[in-house]
């Protein structure tokens, strides 16, 4: 039966209604145009595109997988978390030449910088991450947070985690499909509120719930409080050595998360993400100039913070009040008869704060807040993934199709990527964790993305060919480590013969292939740009810092004041201190 009593369903309602009211009120707004609908008019004000960028980050993966991952490994995914210093970087190295170009999406803008290659395969690759990732994980979440708030809930032959699924969909791709960015930007605004909010009051209730920070600290135990701990098992020394000894593991052959790759790979995928990925950068075009779009990362850079007390702790508040016996329930759903910790299971800690310590009527709130974050995440990627396809694939193909029609492709493309991420669902189920996926995927997708944006933009002699080799073989890379990774996954009792090529590939560190790729993807990208002629620097104009006229760099400059640089400055303060304050 349902945890949830009556005034709480009345809140959720109330939820929904304000919702539909604010999406209503955006949808009567004009959208017939492609600016209008993708970039909501280019009329974002700053504090609308910072907390639209950080609700479309913290969706489900959070929620599921990040509470479940405190409740597993600590504080170790922290680092993830901590990684707002890479939206400083969107705001003053990467947006100043979004905004100049004026480009619809990130693949366009790699067309400007280098060939029209360059952005077909940039927007396939996108759209192939927005599958394996953000669509399928986020709906895969929202059947999570039903199945253990509405257990018993069943309709057409569907159970709870399956009926979830499908109602978040619908009702985020309704007001997505009819309002474009503008509505998703909006409502993801007051969803942000409801949010953190929420969150919030878990954090609160959990807390007293186990007894305080201090008891918390000691039944967890001081190692789930330390960034780095965590990412090598008691007993073990570190090595390079693929050939272990006595009380030895090696670096990349392993199943926890070692500091070598948390150093160099997770800045990789970061900077990918926050920077480059039309996901996210999306809403940063959708402001009016320079100045509102880097103040608006910078305030998402603030919010970025957060996730690390609203949804890390209570996970670890989660597994304190299962290993202590406080909560019984919480015993049964997380440890197994042997008294072990079940990694899979975890990704109902959340939910499970929400449904067994938190009092009646916030339980609605805070339920609410999980639909926000669910919808608000969902809502994101159907609007970015519309205009990839879109501008970069259909409008190439039909280039005399008028405004309108355009707007309508769009809403048809949105609707046929809900339903390639359903069929994506058991894969993610067979795997190690929520997180764990998502991570390991965008870890393979990554790497070439970040190469070409960040080599192109700061080497004006790098070219067209070098960034096309760089994305092919750096995307081969990536899917071949996806193809090899999804049958054991997938079949339950499936693994390749030890000590095989497969196998070997498969037990990599997922973080070590993905600086694999990085490095072998350097080097073809310098190499083949090296041996091949050099670009018109004339028709780069603008789009790399070699080719930078006087007036840009001035333009540049007048877009920025000293409040801004402080804000930055305190970010960086922040993050710091967080770093102290969870190491032992």
């Amino acid at each position: 039966m349902s945890v949830l009593a009556t005034i709480d369903w009345i809140v959720i309602a109330g939820y929904f209604l304000v919702i539909l009211g604010l999406a209503w009120w955006v949808i009567r707004q004009k959208t017939d145009t492609t600016t209008d609908y993708f970039l909501a008019g280019r009329h974002l004000g700053w504090l609308i595109v910072g907390a639209s960028i950080f609700a479309s980050n913290i969706g489900s993966e959070h929620l599921v997988g990040l509470a479940g991952s405190g409740a597993t490994d600590g504080v170790a995914l922290a680092h993830y978390e901590l990684h707002a210093w890479c939206l400083l970087v969107l705001g003053w190295v990467m947006v100043p030449f979004y905004m100049r170009s004026k480009v619809f999406t990130m693949p366009e803008f790699l067309e400007r910088r280098f060939s029209p290659p360059a952005r077909t395969l940039l927007s396939l690759i996108s759209l192939v991450a927005y599958v394996l990732t953000k669509i399928a994980v986020g709906i895969f979440a929202g059947g999570v947070v039903f199945s253990v708030l509405m257990p018993e809930l069943h309709f057409l032959g569907m159970n709870s985690f399956w009926l979830g699924s499908v109602l978040v969909i619908v009702f985020t791709g309704v007001y997505t499909v009819l309002g474009g960015l503008r509505a998703v930007a909006y409502t993801e605004a007051l969803q942000t509120l409801i949010l953190v909010g929420g969150s919030f009051l878990v954090l609160v209730y959990g807390l007293k719930a186990v007894g305080g920070w201090e008891r918390l600290y000691e039944i967890a135990g001081s190692e789930m409080f330390d960034l780095w701990k965590p990412l090598v098992p008691a007993g073990f020394t570190p090595t390079w050595a693929p050939v272990l000894g006595p009380g030895e593991m090696a670096w990349y052959f392993n199943d926890q998360y070692p500091w070598v790759g948390m150093l160099f790979c997770a800045p990789i995928i970061g900077l990918w993400y926050w920077t480059t990925d039309q996901y996210i950068v999306q809403r940063a075009l959708g402001a009016p100039n320079e100045t509102e779009a880097r103040r608006g990362a910078i305030a998402a850079a603030f919010l970025k913070l957060l996730p690390v007390f609203i949804f890390i702790i209570p996970g670890i508040i989660t597994f304190a009040l299962a290993k202590s016996g406080q909560v019984p329930a919480f015993q049964e759903a997380l440890f197994n008869e042997q008294g072990e910790l079940v990694r899979e299971n975890a990704q109902a800690a959340f939910p499970l704060l929400v449904a067994h310590v938190l009092p009646v009527g916030v339980r609605g709130i805070v339920v609410a807040g999980l639909l926000a974050a669910l919808m608000s995440s969902l809502a994101g990627v159907f609007n970015a993934s519309s205009t990839l396809f879109t501008m970069d694939f259909y409008s190439r193909l039909h280039p005399g199709a008028s405004e309108r029609h355009l707007v309508w492709m769009g809403r048809v493309a949105t609707v046929v990527m809900v339903l390639i991420g359903l069929a994506w669902i058991p894969v993610i189920q067979g795997g190690r964790g929520l997180y764990d996926y998502l991570q390991g995927v965008q870890a393979y997708l990554a790497p070439p993305i970040f190469v070409v944006f960040f080599l192109g933009v700061f080497n004006k002699r790098l070219n067209r060919h070098g960034c096309l080799a760089a994305l092919i073989v750096g995307f081969a890379l990536g899917l071949f480590r996806l193809a090899v990774d999804t049958p054991v996954a997938l079949i339950d009792g499936f693994s390749y013969p030890e000590g095989s090529f497969l196998w070997i590939v498969n037990n990599i560190f997922f973080q070590y292939y993905s600086l694999g790729i990085f490095l072998i993807c350097v080097l073809v990208m310098v190499a083949v740009s090296y041996l091949t002629a050099p670009p018109d620097y004339a028709q780069i104009a603008g789009l790399t810092y070699g080719t930078l006229s006087a007036e840009d760099r001035a333009s540049s400059r007048a877009s920025w004041s000293w409040v801004d640089v402080a804000a930055s400055a305190l970010v960086l303060a922040m993050i710091l201190a967080a770093y102290l304050y969870f190491t032992g």
